[in-house]
């Protein structure tokens, strides 16, 4: 497979493969996640399952104009809608869950029950994002930008692998992973979640991951800046040439996030991972293209 080196290839990628994934899609009534769903549905990746707000669906009359590649279902609760859109990822009738005008907390609790959701059991829930910023010259996945505060040795080696698997699933062959800190030093004392880098960097050796290079920890310019690189004397194979990025916690992952997307006018796409199904969950804040190229990564 050819590496995929933006959101546009990535939808001609999807474009040419030809199957459609079916998306349920929690409470669809507001206009970007229509808009979005319209725009994969032009695209020809999806078919979508709006479950909830028939009313609303069927006024887009666009949407209406892919009425073969449209269902709803009926309910009149938002939280009757995530239970039964998460119970059709449980049973195998729809592929990826997507939340339209519901709260995160409430969708949230249909994924995670643990009686009728879709964690299964040991796994772990964590978000993953893919941006394209102007002055990059490659796709960048990071996380977690959204769900886990401060992760756990075991949370930090899932989110590793988590964004790993989204390299591969770009073409990317050996992806390049950095473990982000504020300097390319161990601290046991001060940064103790350091010392568990060491342990994920062998982890990588010893091909826990699949085909990668791990290294870390660097800091965010050396990562992606050879000369930075250089200039302070450090010497990695990721240096300059990183395709992923693990953040020490939720909060320097979402300034991260914020700062790209806001300064950078990044382009995003952001998953969770861990569930039976990609769960897309866009931020209130997210622009439709944003929504598209999450439905577009989902379905990847």
């Amino acid at each position: 497979m050819k590496t995929i080196t933006s959101f546009e290839e990535l939808i001609e990628h999807l474009r040419q493969r030809g199957d459609r994934k079916r998306v349920a899609v929690v409470w669809g009534e507001d206009e970007s996640s229509q808009e979005a769903v319209l725009s994969a549905l032009d695209e020809g990746f999806i078919d979508a399952i709006f479950v909830g707000c028939r009313e609303a669906v069927e006024r887009n009359e666009a949407l209406m104009a892919h009425k073969e590649h449209v269902t709803i279902v009926d309910t009149d609760d938002r939280d009757e809608a995530a239970r039964m859109a998460v119970a059709m990822v449980r049973d195998g009738r729809a592929d990826i869950l997507m939340k339209g005008l519901i709260n995160t907390d409430n969708l949230l609790h249909a994924v995670l029950n643990k009686e009728t959701g879709i964690l299964p059991k040991g796994q772990i829930l964590t978000h993953i994002t893919v941006a394209k910023i102007p002055t990059y010259h490659k796709m960048l996945v990071f996380g977690d930008a959204a769900v886990i505060p401060y992760p756990s040795q075991a949370q930090r080696m899932e989110q590793v692998r988590k964004a790993i698997y989204i390299c591969h699933s770009l073409g990317i062959e050996e992806p390049r992973l950095s473990l982000i800190h504020c300097s390319e030093k161990v601290n046991e004392k001060f940064f103790p979640h350091t010392v568990g880098y060491l342990d994920i960097i062998e982890a990588a050796r010893n091909g826990e991951f699949g085909r990668c290079i791990v290294d870390g920890p660097l800091d965010v310019k050396v990562s992606c800046c050879k000369e930075s690189a250089v200039t302070k004397g450090i010497d990695s194979p990721v240096a300059g040439e990183t395709d992923a990025m693990i953040f020490p916690d939720i909060e320097a992952a979402n300034v991260f996030y914020k700062t790209i997307t806001f300064f950078c006018k990044a382009g995003t796409a952001g998953i969770l991972q861990g569930a039976l199904s990609p769960v897309v969950l866009p931020s209130r804040s997210d622009s439709k293209e944003s929504k598209l190229y999450s439905l577009a990564i989902a379905s990847l």
